[in-house]
C-alpha cells in the first residue's frame, strides 16, 4: 500500500549499500568472464575493484560528534536530569512534567517536523541515535520519545496548510492508537468518533492524538467488495479525551500508555487520513515518502534498554565480591564477580548479540532510507526485511538482557536496581503488536512472492 508523492532526490553517503552491491556485482562478472571450465583461474585474471569500496560505520550508543544535530546533544544531555527522575517516573507511572518540558524543549518531539515548517526533518538513522539514547538513561522515556514524535510523519496525511493550523507549536508531542478499534460515523463535513483507545503512550503530555477508526455508515462498518472495512485515522486533541488510568503493567511502567476515551467527538474530514488511500502523502521529501516509515523507530528504544543493562553489569561487576566456593579441601581465593568466567563470558555473548542486532537495525534501515532518499520505492525484500526488524531486534534483547540479568544474581532481583528494570521493560516491548509472531508471517511471504499479509490500519 504506496501513497507516492513529492519524491525529492538527494545525494550523499547513504547510497553506500547500493554502490557496493553494484561494485560487487560488476566485479562477479568480470571474474566470471575470464573463468573457464576446465583450467583454474590464474593470478593475471583476478581483478581488482576500479575503486575502493566504500565503508560504513555504525556511531556508538549514546555519543554525539561535532557534526551531529543540536537534538542529538541535547537528548544525550538530558541523561543525569532523567535518571535523577527515575523513581518518580516508575511511581507516577507517567513521564513527569518537567521531563516531558525538557524533552519538548530539546527538541525531541517535533524531530521529524518537516523543514518548510522550521523543523530539522530529522533522517531516521539520527532519529533511532536520539531515541537510544534517552532510552540508555530511562526506557520509559525513550518509548515516549519514540512515539511523541510521530507527528511529524502523519501530517504528511493532511492538507498542510490544515495540518500546519494544527501544529503552531511543532514540538508538541503526538499520541497514536492505530489499531483501528474506534468508529467513525460519516457526517456532514467529518466524522462524529467514539471509542476506547488503549496503548496511548505519553497521553498526559501529548497536544494531539491520531486515534484509528472503522467508518459507520447506516449503523454498520463501511466495507468494499471483498468484505475489507473502510479505516480512518482521526486527529483529536487529548483535552477533549477522556484519560483512564489503567497502564498498572509489568514494564515501560513510566510511558503512562493509559486507555482513552472519545465520546461522539465531532472530526472535521480535512483533520482525518486513511491508509488505503492511495493519495496518502501530502508532503514532498524522502521522510515522507514511505508511509510507514514511522514504524521503523520503534525498535531503537530497545537498544538503549540493552546498552544499559550490558553497561550495569560491567559497573557493578567491577566492585561486587563474587560468592567464594570451595574447590576440594580448600576456598577459593577472594574475588571480583567480574573475574569469574560466566560473568566474562556473559558479558561477551551479550555484547556481540546486541552489536550484531544494532548493527543490523541499522543496516536495513539505512540500506531502506537509502533508496528513498535516491527517490526510488522499495523492494519487496527490503519491506520483508522492514516488517521483520522490530520482532528480531527487540528478540535479540530480550536474550541479552536475560544473559546479563542471570550473571547478575540475586542482586538483580530487586527493584531498586537497573537490571529488574530493564527486563521488565524489554519483556513489554516484545508483547508490542507489531512483534507478533504474526510478523515473520507476513515477511515469509513478501519473500516468497505470495499474496500479502498486512496490518489492518
Amino acid at each position: 500500500m504506496w501513497g507516492i508523492a513529492g519524491w525529492v532526490r538527494h545525494d550523499g553517503d547513504l547510497k553506500a549499500p547500493y554502490r557496493l552491491r553494484r561494485d560487487a556485482h560488476s566485479l562477479y562478472h568480470k571474474l566470471e568472464d575470464k573463468m573457464d571450465a576446465r583450467t583454474s583461474l590464474t593470478q593475471a585474471d583476478i581483478v581488482t575493484p576500479e575503486r575502493a569500496l566504500p565503508v560504513r560505520m555504525t556511531h556508538a550508543a549514546g555519543e554525539a560528534t561535532a557534526d551531529d544535530p543540536p537534538v542529538l546533544h541535547a537528548a544525550i544531555g538530558l541523561a543525569e536530569q532523567i535518571r535523577a527522575a527515575s523513581d518518580e517516573i516508575e511511581r507516577g507511572r507517567r513521564i513527569p512534567p518537567g521531563i516531558a518540558a525538557a524533552m519538548k524543549d530539546a527538541g525531541v518531539f517535533g524531530m521529524a517536523m518537516p523543514r518548510v515548517w522550521g523543523g530539522p526533518e530529522l533522517d531516521p538513522l539520527t532519529q533511532f541515535r536520539v531515541i537510544e539514547a534517552l532510552a540508555m538513561a530511562e526506557g520509559s522515556v525513550g518509548w515516549c520519545a519514540m512515539i511523541g514524535c510521530d507527528g511529524g510523519y502523519v501530517t504528511a496525511f493532511v492538507d498542510q496548510d490544515v495540518a500546519r493550523t494544527m501544529y503552531t507549536d511543532i514540538q508538541v508531542a503526538t499520541g497514536a492508537a492505530a489499531t483501528t478499534i474506534g468508529q467513525a460515523r460519516r457526517t456532514p463535513g467529518g466524522y462524529r468518533v467514539s471509542g476506547r483507545f488503549p496503548f496511548v503512550s505519553g497521553c498526559h503530555h501529548c497536544e494531539w492524538a491520531w486515534l484509528g477508526c472503522l467508518v459507520i455508515e447506516d449503523g454498520a462498518p463501511r466495507v468494499d467488495d471483498n468484505g475489507v472495512p473502510a479505516t480512518r485515522q482521526c486527529f483529536v486533541r487529548l483535552s477533549q479525551c477522556e484519560i483512564l488510568d489503567t497502564w498498572h503493567t509489568t514494564g515501560l511502567r513510566g510511558t503512562g500508555s493509559n486507555d482513552v476515551v472519545v465520546c461522539d467527538e465531532f472530526v472535521p474530514e480535512e483533520r482525518t487520513f486513511s491508509f488505503q488511500d492511495p493519495q496518502l502523502i501530502k508532503r514532498p521529501g524522502a521522510l515522507y515518502a514511505f508511509p510507514f516509515l514511522f514504524i521503523a523507530k520503534g525498535a531503537a528504544p530497545v537498544l538503549g534498554i540493552a546498552r544499559h543493562a550490558i553497561d550495569a553489569l560491567v559497573e557493578g561487576a567491577a566492585g561486587k565480591p563474587a560468592r567464594r566456593y570451595t574447590l576440594g579441601e580448600r576456598i577459593e581465593a577472594p574475588k571480583r564477580l567480574r573475574d569469574d568466567v560466566y560473568v566474562q563470558e556473559a558479558v561477551g555473548r551479550a555484547e556481540t548479540l546486541l552489536a550484531a542486532a544494532r548493527a543490523y537495525f541499522f543496516d536495513v534501515m539505512g540500506d531502506l532510507w537509502a533508496t528513498l532518499r535516491d527517490d526510488r520505492q522499495p523492494s519487496e525484500r527490503q519491506l520483508a526485511l522492514f516488517t521483520s526488524a522490530y520482532p528480531h531486534v527487540v528478540g535479540v534483547c530480550v536474550d541479552v538482557v536475560q544473559l546479563v540479568y542471570k550473571a547478575a544474581g540475586g542482586g538483580a532481583v530487586y527493584q531498586k536496581g537497573p537490571l529488574d528494570r530493564c527486563l521488565r521493560d524489554v519483556l513489554t516491548m516484545n508483547q508490542h503488536v507489531i512483534g507478533t509472531l504474526r510478523t515473520y508471517e507476513m515477511a515469509g511471504r513478501l519473500l516468497l512472492g505470495l499474496e500479502p499479509l498486512r496490518w489492518l490500519f
